[in-house]
């Protein structure tokens, strides 16, 4: 299981295609410890997600740790790699569709018509057909840019589930735990406002969030703050840490080098980070100095060096994001 996990992130494959692989390259069956060429799958490929869950976050990063330490080993990272390294925080998009406002109206009266079916409670109107003819006509008025009739279509969906959330307040008082959450779910889709923070964007990931980044060519991100640290000299990542919502990069940074500390066995003795890091409460929970361009303070040449070093965090970010499935969660 350990050796199929690495297969998986090595080539940024879905639990299917690592297990398909498994069963027709030898080499790999030698990696993960096959002692005979096997000739049928050594696993369900839903047995890696049940594995995933039950190890947690702390399991793989002991998968991480015995990685540094086999490169210890063979001395390709040392002990003094350790003292200096580079902070970054990217976005970990998650693979839903591009969220509107019709979109979540829809799908929660379709995840409401579909539950009460199943449980047998009996609706006043379903707006089956209703609901998806109106999605359809939000999409063309706001394609052909006539907002006001988008707005007027996402406005009577909006009633339409508000109506649902009623009728099924009425003629449910006990439902089950999975006909509760998608009721939760539809409740916050129906009552949140433009400016709201904590937004529902995804019935089935809801805890993404909507993240900035300040990039030209995509304003706004889908999914998961994710902090990475790297040793500064030799591009060693030695930690990589998911934040829910939209936490401040500098209060992320604590945890980061804490992490850091449990997955590699030390902690640094400088970090060194970007402009987006500067601000009010940096520095609380970081016992090591915290070096940002731009920042006033002593600067020796050293540290200029391993300031304009920061920068090789970036392709590494790169690189985990388009080849080995950090992209998409």
């Amino acid at each position: 299981m350990v050796g199929l996990h690495y297969l998986k992130g090595m080539y940024a494959l879905s639990d299917e295609r690592v297990v398909e692989g498994f069963l027709e390259n030898p080499y790999w069956q030698y990696f993960c410890g096959m002692e005979f060429f096997m000739h049928r799958l050594p696993l369900d490929p839903s047995s890696m997600t049940r594995w995933r869950k039950r190890v947690g976050s702390r399991g793989f990063e002991d998968l991480l740790a015995q990685t540094l330490e086999a490169a210890q080993r063979c001395e390709l990272l040392k002990e003094g790699d350790f003292k200096r390294m580079n902070v970054d925080t990217t976005v970990q998009e998650k693979n839903i569709t591009f969220p509107t406002n019709a979109k979540l109206l829809c799908k929660g009266i379709e995840l409401i018509v579909r539950c009460s079916r199943r449980e047998g409670v009996a609706l006043r109107q379903s707006y089956a057909r209703l609901a998806p003819k109106l999605g359809r006509e939000y999409a063309r008025f706001a394609h052909a840019h006539k907002f006001k009739q988008a707005q007027k279509c996402a406005k009577t969906l909006r009633t339409y589930l508000g109506r649902l959330l009623r009728d099924v307040g009425r003629k449910a008082s006990e439902v089950s735990e999975k006909f509760a959450q998608v009721l939760e779910l539809a409740a916050r889709a129906y009552h949140q406002e433009k400016g709201d923070k904590g937004k529902l964007y995804s019935f089935f990931a809801p805890e993404v969030s909507c993240i900035a980044k300040g990039k030209a060519h995509k304003k706004y991100e889908f999914g998961s703050k994710v902090s990475v640290v790297s040793t500064s000299k030799e591009n060693w990542v030695v930690g990589a840490e998911a934040f829910s919502g939209n936490p401040f990069d500098g209060h992320t940074l604590a945890r980061s080098l804490d992490q850091a500390q449990r997955i590699g066995g030390h902690y640094p003795k400088e970090a060194y980070c970007d402009k987006g890091y500067r601000g009010a409460g940096l520095l609380e929970g970081v016992h090591c100095d915290v070096f940002i361009p731009g920042v006033k303070g002593k600067r020796t040449p050293t540290i200029k060096k391993f300031l304009r070093r920061r920068n090789a965090i970036e392709p590494i970010i790169g690189h985990l994001k388009s080849d080995h499935g950090c992209r998409a969660a």
